[in-house]
């Protein structure tokens, strides 16, 4: 925020922020024909789109003041964009300008009135959200001058030609140190304390009484070889001030963190220990690691010049602090900014004492079987050689220095760095250890977050730089054939260099693949050796990305060319200039003349292949890219549509992958990094759907995700696509979908079930010995069947009743099988083949659930007579069924009956073997209100009543969770510990609520996890309002959500089902039927010819159920989108069928008009005409909504019926035209998947 004087005195308060599409319409009302005569004649729209950075002022009343962009190469044509730095160096060599230092000004419009402010303001913002920026060039014709407001911050330098004409242009040059000049750096006094006291306490009041008023003065003087003391000043005012030391706890830190890629921080030794034993696997050293969101492996050391530098210690007061007592205060700013200069050392700081090279990878494969090791097991690298590294014990400065504004950054504290390293001249690591809540301030923005081990349980983060991280000398370019032995050198023991150096070979021999695939590959360069690798190709397959990604969330589509969008195959960077990894990728993009890039993670299939057509390398830019979401796919009846089809680029069916995506816009936008550990229990589809959101954030890094499942992660494609599912689905993910986001590349991944919980500690253990931090812990372990209840004794009827509540304890049989999730059936039919199930034996199936009669229906097909298979229904719970429709009902049992499967109803389990043993099961008995049977076994599937798992519920217990039949939360999730959140069907709500009735299992779970991440992001978004707790006395009602409930699967007599119904209360479908309110029913076809579909519309003619039983499989995708719409969006179905033109649903919904129902950015039609039509268009006229509400209540007397009245005023006023023009161009712009409608134009 700043405030803006006008010539006549007038104030204005603007804020700045980034420049977004809304802005396009004021931007353009601000152009005048000078702005025109000094940038050219712009396309707005393309300017933004191509530009690096665009920068808005804004007044507080929303109203645009200015804006200015900026682009990475110059405006004019005076230069080509991947080759002008030559032109510049020859115009002054005394302006060192080179890519990673120099913005070019595109465009400039301000209100004239405060133009001169607003350009002053708009430079500083640039030099604050820009690290390295030091020059700012604008090009104008050399006819024209600046006028009076450019004038005031530019400079001119001299002419340079254009490249297509005869015309000169001028050059102007802005300066970084006009508006940030470098804080003056200067070892610390003691003097300094008066000034350094106010701004430390205002930071942090811990140490003054832990070591006394005068804490900071004796650090000061305590100041010797290894201990030093540093002030940054202004106007000889100290500000800022940091303590570094060289007595590094190595010992503690090669304990807790893989130091492996940095030489464990010190000297190299000959008699350092760096292998493993030959017994040793490598994979056993990767189980060593924590979580896999980074393997960093080591490759090389390059030794050069090193500095000897006598040693000598003294005890002070301020080693109380210890090498890990680092703070960080004060330095949390995600905005403000500066320059950084060189310290001009620069002989020694190019030879740097020992470069570290080596692949740095992020792995998209965290879900790596990540289950604790034992320590002993896991190699520990051995270093002898001294210590290379000192620690920044204390540091902070003056927030006016480190000022906060919206996603920008201050690195004046990286003015720091220099100074301190030239202290320490024979150390090339500077650590700092940072509480992990801390949010990432800017001084360790530049470091390299070091990966801990698993059993670390410090409640810290180590952060690395590298000397060598100082030089500002990187250059990218072309790669040539004199690279070879650099690149060899940089990837010489990654697992894709095969790969990599053989597409260095073909670009340097064709540029381009065999099939005529343009190739690039670019290298990063650092005093003359090879740092860094990037392969790219044009991407070929931009059409199947754009209908099945949603790209256009971050650009649009129509600005860029297809030979614009590139494809990243690797990307390697030695990891001490990983704070180049942003500018590298920008690199990218100029020199190749790239506007997008896009990075595929394809999955990871069970024999550890990747599906992947041409090699892909996992790349250390991931976590600079952005995850892009996939799309909704409509199934098409190809067939039907014939020629109106989609092409075949976007209807084929391609290998599933997660697509990540970086562009130009993206290039200077950082990313919000979340430290905070966030652990999530189960891997139900609310934990899925939490994950999802958090990941998909584009703008926040989470980089502690962690999910603790017993199986890991779903989606492993265990059974197959083509076979029978044993449970029901609620098509809330499948396989399809888990490939397509890739979660395990952002979450680690335990795999390992949850055995206690310690609140005090903030730790999950796990597998009754390991421990898993957390600060925020999410229970979403759902409910399971049990199916071990006590039947130990032989019970009477009543007993048996009763040994239903007592669990059973023992030793579960070998062919008892209880099914939870597909690792259950995996296992289930496993047994089955390996037991010859199918030829002989018999199989129970005891429960009454929908998940008993998909097992029939997939033991059927698996070759299991029908007569060899007992279906065990209990006694019934609820008067309600699984079903909960008579028609569907009827059209199973006859099924049953028709396949020869032995259905006995209202029986309880009484034991196993006449009570004698219980492994295997051989024989089961069964009590009923008539008489007891018993019944041959060689297979026992338990489909008992869902609860929480014995396992959970002592975990909650033991933590005094409050528990009452279920984990009680409140309505933002929380439960009784603020830290721990839970939701899902695990879960009921306060009695406080007096909604027993309602609990998470009423509501779509997709939903619920959705809904829990919206809820913990405001915690973590600044763009977000913040969290505000509700009067104690509103504090009552539960939430209510709007998703449909949905499940389906394939029942006896291969009766492919769906059931899609709003969220509520189970009641009977009779009685539904009874109510007043019901509304109407839609129903053709019949359960006996298998083509049985039902719709039904509530009063206010939505559709409100779906329910669907065909022989054959239909497009269940597109049925569920049918949820919610209204039936005249349906074509008028309700007049339709009462005029009796719907005779068969399933044929009516595969006709070409209602795909449209079925797109993914349908819902997003329906908003913008619902807008149109609550706007006022015309000033004379209320707008159609109030119109309407002004009939309802009855303001206004009609001469004709309400409805013809709205109809004459639609048709007769702007809102038709507008809303055919809005539906009209939704038609247009996603004429790729809906090509089967016209437009004028077309025909």
């Amino acid at each position: 925020m700043s405030v803006l004087t006008s010539p006549r005195g007038k104030v204005e308060v603007v804020h700045c922020r980034r420049t977004e599409s809304q802005d396009i319409y004021c931007i353009k009302n601000l152009i005048r024909k000078f702005t025109q005569k000094l940038f050219g004649n712009l396309n707005i729209i393309y300017l933004l789109e191509k530009a690096n950075l665009a920068i808005t002022l804004h007044n507080d009343q929303e109203e645009i003041m200015a804006q200015a962009t900026f682009l990475d190469y110059p405006n004019w044509n005076i230069a080509t964009q991947d080759d002008w730095v030559s032109v510049f160096r020859e115009l002054d060599s005394d302006i060192p300008c080179t890519p990673l230092n120099t913005l070019f000004m595109h465009l400039f419009v301000a209100v004239d009135e405060y133009s001169v402010g607003c350009c002053k303001e708009i430079i500083r913002t640039v030099f604050k959200a820009v690290l390295d920026l030091h020059f700012v060039f604008l090009i104008v014709p050399s006819c024209m001058s600046l006028g009076s407001t450019l004038i005031t911050v530019f400079s001119q330098v001299g002419y340079v030609p254009s490249l297509t004409n005869d015309e000169d242009f001028a050059v102007h040059v802005c300066h970084r140190h006009h508006h940030y000049p470098q804080l003056h750096i200067r070892k610390a006094r003691v003097e300094d304390h008066d000034d350094l006291m106010p701004i430390f306490l205002h930071h942090d009041t811990i140490l003054k009484e832990t070591y006394g008023e005068y804490f900071l003065a004796e650090l000061i003087e305590a100041q010797d070889e290894e201990n030093h003391a540093v002030v940054c000043e202004v106007e000889g005012v100290a500000v800022g001030f940091m303590s570094v030391c060289s007595q590094v706890n190595l010992e503690l830190l090669h304990k807790c963190f893989d130091l492996g890629p940095f030489h464990g921080l010190c000297v190299p030794h000959q008699d350092d220990i760096l292998e493993p034993p030959q017994e040793f696997s490598i994979h056993e050293r990767f189980h060593s690691m924590k979580c896999a969101t980074l393997v960093l492996r080591w490759t090389q050391i390059v030794s050069t010049i090193s500095y000897n530098k006598p040693c000598c210690s003294r005890y002070s007061r301020a080693h109380r602090l210890g090498p890990l007592a680092s703070i960080s205060t004060g330095c949390v700013p995600r905005t403000a900014l500066a320059g950084l200069e060189i310290y001009q050392d620069s002989e020694k700081l190019s030879q740097v004492s020992s470069m570290v090279y080596m692949g740095y990878y992020i792995s998209h494969r965290s879900s790596l079987s990540l289950s604790l090791p034992e320590d002993a097991s896991s190699f520990r690298p051995i270093y002898k050689g001294a210590s290379a590294a000192f620690c920044i014990q204390l540091f902070f400065i003056d927030e006016k220095y480190e000022a906060r504004q919206f996603l920008l950054s201050v690195y004046r504290s990286l003015d720091f760095m220099n100074f301190v390293f030239h202290l320490f001249r024979d150390k090339d690591f500077c650590i700092v250890s940072v509480p992990h809540l801390t949010p990432e301030f800017v001084l360790i923005q530049s470091f390299v977050k070091v990966v801990p081990f698993n059993n670390c349980t410090l409640e810290q983060d180590l952060y690395v730089f590298h000397r060598a991280g100082l030089l500002k000398t990187i250059k990218i370019r072309l790669a040539t054939l004199s690279d070879t032995p650099g690149v060899e050198k940089l990837v010489s023991t990654l697992m894709p260099c095969k790969s990599i150096l053989e597409d260095l070979k073909q670009y340097n021999e064709a540029r381009r693949d065999p099939d005529g695939t343009p190739l690039q590959v670019f290298v990063a360069e650092v005093a003359e050796q090879v740092v860094g690798i990037a392969v790219i190709r044009n991407e070929m397959d931009i059409e199947y990305i754009r209908s099945h990604y949603n790209i256009e969330d971050f650009i649009y589509f129509n600005h860029h060319q297809r030979e614009e969008h590139g494809h990243l195959y690797h990307f390697v960077l030695n990891p001490i200039f990983r704070h180049y990894t942003k500018f590298f990728l920008k690199e990218i993009l100029r020199l190749g003349y790239k506007s997008c890039l896009y990075y595929p993670v394809y999955p990871q299939v069970k024999e550890g292949k990747v599906q992947s057509p041409k090699a892909h390398s996992l790349t250390s830019a991931l976590h600079y890219l952005v995850p892009v979401r996939p799309r909704r796919q409509i199934v098409y009846p190809l067939e039907k549509l014939g020629i109106n089809a989609p092409s075949k680029e976007v209807s084929k069916d391609a290998l599933s992958y997660a697509l990540n995506h970086t562009n130009r816009k993206l290039s200077l936008e950082p990313k919000i990094t979340v430290n905070a550990k966030i652990v999530v229990v189960g891997a139900s589809n609310v934990g899925i759907s939490f994950l999802e959101t958090l990941v998909f954030c584009s703008h926040l890094k989470f980089s502690n995700l962690t999910l603790i499942s017993t199986y890991g992660l779903p989606g492993k494609k265990l059974l197959g696509n083509e076979q029978r599912k044993f449970l029901a689905n609620d098509h809330c993910y499948n396989d399809r979908d888990h490939e397509l986001m890739s979660l395990c590349s952002w979450v680690n991944v335990v795999a390992a079930r949850m055995t206690a919980i310690d609140r005090a500690a903030k730790q999950v253990v796990v597998s009754r010995e390991k421990v898993v931090l957390y600060d925020h812990l999410i229970l979403c372990t759902g409910r399971q069947y049990q199916g071990k209840v006590d039947i130990s004794l032989h019970p009477t009827n009543r007993e048996v009743s009763n040994s239903c509540l007592r669990r059973y304890t023992g030793p579960i049989p070998c062919n008892h099988f209880t099914l939870n999730d597909e690792e259950d059936c995996l296992r289930a039919l496993a047994w089955i083949k390996n037991n010859s199930i199918t030829t002989e034996g018999n199989v129970i199936i005891y429960g009454n659930s929908i998940d008993t009669y998909t097992t029939v229906e997939t033991l059927l097909n698996l070759g299991v007579r029908g007569s060899c298979i007992h279906l065990v229904q209990h006694p019934p719970t609820s008067i309600i069924t699984c079903i909960n429709d008579c028609a569907v009902e009827g059209a199973i049992e006859e099924a049953l009956q028709a396949a020869g499967v032995n259905v006995y109803r209202d029986a309880l389990l009484a034991q196993w073997n006449n009570g004698l043993y219980s492994d295997p099961i051989h024989t089961a008995s069964f009590t009923t209100p008539a008489k007891p049977f018993q019944l041959p076994c060689s297979m026992f599937f338990s489909f008992l009543e869902k609860n929480v798992d014995y396992e959970t519920f002592k975990a909650f217990n033991d933590a005094c969770l409050v528990y009452d039949g279920r984990l009680v939360i409140d309505s933002n999730f929380h439960t009784n510990d603020i830290a721990i959140r839970a939701a899902g069907p695990l879960t009921k709500f306060s009695n406080r609520y007096y909604s027993n009735e309602w609990t998470h299992s009423n509501f779509n779970s997709k939903e619920i996890g959705f809904q829990l991440a919206a809820a913990m992001l405001k915690l973590f978004d600044p763009t977000l309002e913040p969290v505000t707790e509700p009067p104690a006395d509103l504090d009552r009602l539960i939430p209510m959500y709007k998703g449909a409930k949905i499940k389906g699967g394939i029942l006896p007599g291969s009766y492919h089902y769906l059931h899609v119904s709003k969220p509520a209360i189970p009641t009977p479908l009779e009685v539904q039927r009874a109510q007043s309110d019901f509304g109407s029913e839609i129903v053709t076809g019949n359960v006996k010819n298998g083509n049985y579909f039902r719709i039904h519309i509530n009063k206010y003619r939505m559709v409100e159920t779906i329910t669907c039983l065909s022989k054959v499989p239909f497009p269940a995708s597109n049925y569920i989108r049918l949820f919610g719409q209204h039936e005249q969006a349906l074509n008028n179905l309700c007049a339709r069928y009462e005029d009796g033109l719907v005779p068969d649903l399933y044929s009516y919904f595969t006709e070409p008009w209602c795909m449209a129902l079925f797109h993914d950015r349908f819902i997003d039609l329906r908003k913008a005409l619902h807008q149109i039509l609550s706007s006022k268009e015309d000033e004379n006229l209320p707008s159609m909504e109030e119109l309407a509400r002004q009939i309802e209540d009855e303001e206004i007397n009609l001469p004709e019926k309400p409805r013809n009245y709205l109809k004459r005023v639609f048709q007769e006023t702007i809102y038709r035209p507008l809303v055919e023009k809005s539906i009209l161009d939704y038609l247009h712009y996603n004429h790729y998947h809906l090509p089967m409608y016209a437009w004028p134009g077309i025909i």
